[in-house]
């Protein structure tokens, strides 16, 4: 089989793309005990902090990089792993 040089870079592309969607979708949930959630206070309901103010959830965090609507998503602390967009912890920095 031939192939040129711009069928294999869509290819490369778009399976590069599929990957890296595959590698995202299967990220595991941060938990409450990891010691890193723990320091930081993470639950995964923000409703279940007594420190969160109202308003405040990793959906709306500068950190969270899920998009809007998202129920989980990534986080810039927790790297590998997801955030559930309802959850909290302190490091919350409100989206500009």
């Amino acid at each position: 089989m031939k192939t040129n040089r711009r069928t294999f870079v869509i290819q490369s592309v778009l399976g590069a793309g599929a990957l890296a969607t595959m590698t995202l979708a299967e990220a595991a949930m941060v938990d409450e005990k990891d010691p890193q959630a723990a320091a930081l206070g993470y639950v995964a309901d923000a409703s279940k902090s007594a420190k969160a103010k109202p308003g405040q959830a990793c959906g709306q965090c500068a950190l969270f990089q899920g998009k809007a609507g998202d129920a989980a998503g990534g986080c810039a602390l927790f790297a590998g792993k997801q955030v559930s967009a309802k959850g909290w912890c302190s490091a919350f920095a409100k989206k500009a």
